[in-house]
């Protein structure tokens, strides 16, 4: 292990962090409040990135250091994240900020937070424009922007981005990053001005569009969405999250002209049938609770575009939905949006493959002889790309029965503690009980904070690079 080169590593993407910390104090500077935590907090991150930054270093670098530093850079960033909430003195203690921050980078949108309005904007700018920094990813935009030290990029990237496979746009994994980096900003700034055609602020209409790019769900209303009431709001934000939840590559491909691949695209239509599906199944189960039938598509399209994308943006309690509702929207979380997106969960890709390999276990005890194989998008999937989904699948489940166990202990019923865990490693955001989304998760321990918190950067990373830590044979040098 090359630990030299991933300190370096790490020291570049901190000093980053502290910049991009002057943009929400330049928000509280202009709404007139207290500028101090974002000053210290970037002073302190900064000059600790520098001097890492400028470790000499040898440019040996393989995918087991991509991975370890992916998974030291998340953990890193959530602790520096904390900083400015931590040093507002308005958090009760470092491990809600901690949790704040985590939710925020890895999009979780999950919060501490009992009155969200009461916090100073420049704050909020922060905690909902973590979402947009980790949405794409937080080692995307620093290969994007940061120089080159002669390393290969690919390794840090293909750790960080969600999915079984991992694809370049273009040869150059830099210019790879530019590119979705544009079209990320260019579909948040066009939802801005959607938004705020709509009739909500600008400052609003940033919150919103941070929360909806990085599918995370912070909003700087204690009703979340809800409180715009507003059916255009809605459908602007739910058409959005759709955006962001398909895989990146399908926006580059629609650009490029190249209608006849998008159109291959086994996943896409996976995902948008499920959509279609999950809105007609809850339409029909909540339609006595709503006045006419546009009022019920409204209310079911945006929560199953908000659970899917693992968005966690919410327009009414849908806990008082029937419990045939609730369900297809837990089972949404499991699944997740697409591989390449900003969203989290396990990926439709994943719940596709997995299917097409059940189908082919069916068909081979039919016909033993047989000699099947899995595709996607009309492409062989490869043997070892299958069996590490089957390993993805198994590892999150028994993480989310782990830390169900471990929430438990703060007397929690079975489904409070079993949903939390579920969201948190979904980074969906809302649960069920007292973490709905009306709820929060103030209550738990500091213990239980602390793993979910984790937790969150472990479903973030997909598991492996988090897992990667634990392995003793990863931190010989050889």
């Amino acid at each position: 292990m090359n630990f030299k080169v991933v300190f370096k590593i790490v020291g570049r993407v901190l000093t980053m962090e502290g910049i991009v910390m002057l943009l929400p104090m330049l928000v509280a500077i202009y709404y007139g409040e207290d500028v101090w935590p974002f000053i210290i907090a970037s002073t302190v991150v900064t000059i600790a990135g520098m001097n890492l930054a400028c470790i000499n270093a040898s440019k040996d670098f393989y995918i087991r250091e991509g991975f370890f530093t992916v998974a030291l850079i998340w953990i890193a960033t959530g602790v520096i994240g904390a900083l400015p909430f931590y040093y507002s003195n308005l958090f009760p203690s470092f491990v809600d900020c901690l949790f704040e921050a985590c939710s925020g980078f890895t999009t979780t949108g999950a919060t501490i937070l009992t009155d969200i309005e009461a916090l100073p904007k420049g704050l909020l700018f922060w905690r909902s424009f973590t979402h947009w920094l980790g949405g794409m990813g937080v080692l995307v935009l620093a290969t994007a922007l940061i120089p080159t030290i002669g390393i290969r990029t690919k390794y840090l990237t293909q750790a960080e981005s969600p999915g079984p496979v991992f694809s370049k746009l273009v040869p150059k994994q830099a210019q790879t990053s530019k590119i979705l980096y544009g079209i990320y900003c260019a579909l948040t700034l066009l939802e801005v001005i959607c938004l705020k055609l709509a009739g909500m602020p600008w400052y609003d209409s940033f919150i919103h569009a941070f929360g909806t790019a990085g599918t995370g769900g912070f909003s700087n209303m204690n009703a979340s969405v809800g409180a715009y009431n507003s059916m255009a709001i809605d459908m602007i934000i739910s058409v959005f999250i759709l955006l962001f939840s398909v895989n990146f590559a399908i926006h580059f491909l629609l650009l490029t002209r190249r209608f006849k691949d998008v159109i291959q695209s086994d996943e896409l239509k996976f995902f948008l049938v499920v959509v279609v599906a999950a809105t007609a199944l809850i339409c029909v189960d909540i339609r006595h609770l709503y006045p006419d039938w546009t009022q019920t598509f409204r209310f079911a399209f945006f929560h199953v575009c908000s659970i899917i994308s693992t968005t966690g943006f919410s327009t009414t309690d849908w806990l008082f939905w029937p419990y045939f509702a609730q369900m297809v929207l837990i089972i949404l979380m499991f699944c997740g949006a697409c591989a390449g997106s900003t969203g989290g969960g396990m990926k439709c890709s994943r719940i596709l493959i997995m299917f097409r390999v059940i189908r082919r276990e069916i068909h081979s005890i039919i016909h033993p002889r047989s000699v099947e194989v899995v595709k996607l998008d009309g492409k062989v999937v490869e043997e070892k790309t299958v069996r590490s989904i089957l390993t993805f699948i198994g590892c999150y489940m028994m993480i989310i029965l782990f830390v169900t166990l471990i929430v438990t202990i703060d007397n929690l019923s079975f489904g409070e503690s079993f949903s939390a865990a579920l969201t948190c490693v979904s980074n969906v955001g809302p649960g069920i009980g007292i973490f709905g989304p009306a709820g929060n998760f103030s209550s738990l321990s500091s213990l239980s904070k602390l793993v979910l918190s984790f937790t969150m950067i472990i479903g973030r990373l997909e598991i492996f690079p988090i897992l990667l830590l634990f392995s003793p044979s990863a931190w010989h040098r050889s």
